[in-house]
């Protein structure tokens, strides 16, 4: 090994590529599509087991700061969240909605809130993640999805809309919010997977000369730049997490993530089970 050590403690970007072509050598290992591409847990063995092998190209340090929980966050959720917020860029001057408030929807309002959003909005068809949102302290406001929530938004704002807007949910309605909610020259971000989306580009988006960016994970470049902001902001992305279970618990874990009724839910060795 030409970096890390045995006792070092690490995250692991979970996707290894092939490691040589243009995308992998960006750091987008995501983005590799040699068939040597694998991700850990699913081409490689070892997402929910006691130990994982990984090749060290693929490992970021995990500063003491930080616990273990919060590095399993870092790789995908919060790495994926940053990815998007870095491209439509986040300052003091924005309002920041944040369509789908899941664990990656939480993380965003997490990391806009600490890259300076003025006023952070958060909008979702559970009314359990919209409080958890709320008592957390991650949101200025936040509202069940239904037919007044554009207006809703755009009364929050002034009557003008958002700076920036970040869809989480992957749903047609919720892209579409996320277009509306903005007002000229503003930025939106789809992060969440799946789904469509059907729009009028005129009045949705030309006319108001919006820019609408595809985001997908990160690089491993600026995920180990993540961790070492997270620690200067003094946030733990372990504060997302409402329950936990042991691995054998595993299928209640997904159950209970099905549902919607959670935050973050974690599959733990060694840490006490809450």
């Amino acid at each position: 090994m030409r970096r890390f050590k045995e006792g070092d403690r690490v995250i692991i970007y979970h996707i290894s590529g092939c490691g040589v072509c243009m995308d992998c050598r960006q750091g987008y290992m995501i983005s590799c599509t040699s068939p040597l591409r694998a991700a850990y847990g699913w081409q490689r063995d070892g997402g929910m087991a006691p130990y994982i092998l990984a090749d060290e190209k693929d490992l970021i340090p995990l500063p003491d700061s930080l616990t273990y929980t919060d590095g399993a966050q870092v790789a995908c959720g919060f790495g994926t969240v940053y990815e998007g917020l870095e491209k439509i860029g986040i300052s003091g001057n924005d309002a920041v909605l944040v369509v789908g408030l899941g664990p990656v929807g939480l993380a965003t309002l997490m990391l806009a809130k600490s890259l300076g959003a003025n006023q952070l909005i958060g909008v979702d068809v559970n009314p359990d993640r919209c409080q958890l949102a709320l008592d957390k302290g991650l949101a200025d406001a936040v509202f069940v999805s239904g037919p007044d929530t554009l207006q809703a938004v755009l009364d929050a704002t002034g009557g003008q809309g958002v700076e920036r807007a970040i869809d989480c949910s992957g749903h047609t309605t919720g892209r579409q919010l996320a277009i509306r909610a903005t007002r000229k020259w503003g930025r939106i971000a789809f992060v969440g997977e799946g789904g469509t989306v059907e729009f009028n580009p005129s009045p949705d988006m030309l006319h108001d000369q919006k820019t609408i960016y595809g985001s997908w994970v990160t690089s491993i470049w600026k995920m180990e730049e993540l961790v070492s902001k997270i620690v200067r902001w003094g946030i733990h992305p372990e504060d997302l997490v409402t329950h936990r279970f042991t691995l054998d618990q595993a299928d209640a874990a997904y159950a209970l993530m099905a549902s919607g009724k959670c935050g973050k839910v974690a599959v733990v060795f060694d840490e006490e089970v809450k």
